[in-house]
């Protein structure tokens, strides 16, 4: 269990690199999500042919993961769009909503009772993003498409606990990146009649930016995370992934000047976060030594 929450934290610092990466590329929201996920795409099948695995997968398997590939790319499309028209701290900030969405839906979908702790630990981190971050009224509808974007991470992320249990991560990414890819350039048309771009093509700088986006902040964390699935729950996943507000804001702050200070609020918030956390991964390792027991 030590060295899967410490693949998980792995996984939160590179996710907390992928709002920075939503600022420094030009591109609108949905062409970075549609070259994100072609790219990754790319990515994966060079990685699936040098590792020689197996991917022949029958018509009803890749439906039932290229329909999570949908998920997370569009996730990808407001989670970006909330940054574009807010900024990095509204976008990250609002991701975290995604374990208090998931308290909710995981035993919906998967008809199972309600877990009180994990409603409790979601209210708490709810407490923690609201000290960390004061939701100001000029970015409403940054916050909107945030809210959106973390309630379609936490499907993907509900959904993606059962799929890992059945697929090899390498491959079940590689559909899910070709789902996501073929949906994004079908839906293209009708996204650019509404909102218009200047420009189609990344520049030099948006395609240095894309590849490192892509190969490890896309490939390399979601397989860590499909691992991570294996032995631990979506909540767990989504409530430790709460941490990745931090870095990006802290990132934020130093690359783009963000009007974000490291006052008293920030660390109570953060402090509160960090213990719901740290709750939650001493909770879950000691429900896996009572089930081993």
């Amino acid at each position: 269990m030590k060295k899967t929450f410490v693949l998980l934290h792995i996984a939160v610092i590179l996710a907390g690199f992928t709002g920075v990466f939503g600022k420094l590329i030009s591109l609108n929201e949905y062409l970075l999500t549609c070259y994100r996920t072609l790219f990754s795409f790319l990515f994966l099948i060079i990685i699936v042919w040098i590792k020689k695995t197996q991917f022949n997968y029958s018509w009803t398997n890749i439906r039932e993961m290229g329909k999570a590939g949908l998920l997370i790319a569009f996730h990808w499309v407001f989670f970006y769009a909330s940054i574009k028209y807010a900024n990095v701290s509204v976008g990250v900030v609002c991701y975290c909503l995604t374990s208090f969405f998931t308290a909710f839906l995981a035993p919906l979908i998967n008809k199972k009772p309600f877990n009180i702790t994990e409603l409790l630990l979601s209210t708490l981190t709810l407490a923690g993003i609201g000290l960390i971050f004061h939701f100001d009224t000029s970015f409403r509808t940054g916050i909107i498409l945030g809210v959106i974007s973390s309630f379609l991470a936490s499907l993907y992320t509900i959904f993606n606990e059962r799929l890992v249990k059945k697929y090899d991560a390498t491959v079940m990414n590689l559909y899910q990146m070709l789902a996501g890819t073929i949906a994004l350039i079908l839906a293209l048309p009708l996204y650019l009649h509404f909102f218009p771009s200047k420009t189609m093509l990344p520049g030099t700088a948006d395609i240095f930016y894309l590849l490192l986006l892509s190969l490890f902040c896309t490939v390399g964390l979601y397989v860590m995370v499909a691992e991570v699935l294996k032995k631990v729950s979506a909540f767990t996943v989504n409530l430790t992934f709460n941490l990745e507000p931090v870095y990006s804001i802290l990132l934020a702050m130093i690359l783009f000047n963000e009007s974000r200070q490291l006052n008293i609020s920030f660390y109570a918030g953060l402090l509160i976060i960090i213990v719901s956390v740290i709750l939650q991964a001493g909770l879950s390792r000691k429900k896996r030594r009572e089930q081993v027991i």
